[in-house]
């Protein structure tokens, strides 16, 4: 599988230190095998930076050891909502290597503010959600397994 990852720079050896905590689904390496993902993500830094860059990493998921946790959100759920909510409040979220599932973009992020801020229960913020095709993301949590499996392949500069 090919994943792409948006920013300023060439990430040649991913390093999660450099990661924050309170995102999406914690601190960690964020990549997406979609394209127009990584450069929407990129393109907030070539605002800022005046450069973005996308770097490209295989990765083997079968390869991966029988004993890394993988955490798949399939659908935008009460679940992938009190796991994004717990990340983002850098509360507890697990133990969890690698966390894959949809991105809380502004359409999504105007439903889970309104869910925070009481205005909306939770089935109501999943409710405006379940139409929103979600674009996929994947959280490296663990540097072991960033070092070990996931292979960088090149960049491209926009």
């Amino acid at each position: 599988m090919i994943l792409f990852h948006g920013s300023y720079l060439s990430v040649e050896k991913p390093d999660i230190s450099f990661s924050r905590n309170n995102v999406d689904f914690g601190k960690g390496f964020y990549t997406t095998p979609l394209w127009e993902q990584a450069v929407s993500w990129a393109n907030r830094f070539k605002r800022k930076r005046g450069q973005s860059v996308i770097s490209s990493y295989e990765i083997d998921m079968d390869t991966l050891p029988d004993e890394a946790k993988v955490l798949t959100f399939d659908a935008y759920s009460e679940d992938w909502l009190d796991f994004i909510l717990a990340c983002r409040r850098e509360k507890n979220s697990g133990d969890y290597d690698i966390v894959i599932g949809g991105v809380a973009n502004d359409r999504v992020f105007n439903a889970l503010g309104l869910y925070e801020s009481g205005w909306l229960n939770k089935v109501d913020a999943i409710n405006r959600l379940k139409y929103e095709q979600p674009n996929i993301q994947y959280c490296f949590r663990n540097q072991a397994i960033i070092d070990r499996y996931v292979k960088f392949t090149g960049n491209e500069v926009l």
